[in-house]
């Protein structure tokens, strides 16, 4: 989760001109989302997130089902306050193939 905002910082600095060494103090000055591990058991999946840092996340879980008859699973954002562990959980009626977490900040 960390990765991809900072390197969605990056990418914007980037773009904007300012040069890949903005771009890497654009990554390294974002703060940390809640930090979650995803897993799955049959048809459903969990994610854990804990958020270390003093400003409150929200977090998103997102589950892709196998089959293509199986709706989609896109949950509602959660708050994760200071301190605080979530857990998210959802499920495919039949396989999961993918699960993952989005986070954003406040």
């Amino acid at each position: 989760m960390r990765a991809y905002v900072c390197a969605a910082a990056a990418l914007a600095a980037f773009a904007a001109g300012l040069g890949p060494a903005a771009a890497a103090g654009a990554a390294a000055r974002l703060p940390d989302v809640a930090q979650c591990r995803t897993s799955v058991q049959g048809s459903e999946g969990v994610a854990v997130c804990f958020n270390p840092d003093p400003d409150l996340d929200r977090v998103r879980l997102h589950i892709e089902c196998r089959q293509w008859w199986d709706p989609d699973v896109d949950g509602a954002s959660v708050p994760v306050g200071p301190a605080e562990t979530v857990t998210l959980s959802d499920r495919c009626w039949k396989e999961i193939q993918e699960i993952w977490v989005s986070g954003m900040l406040g």
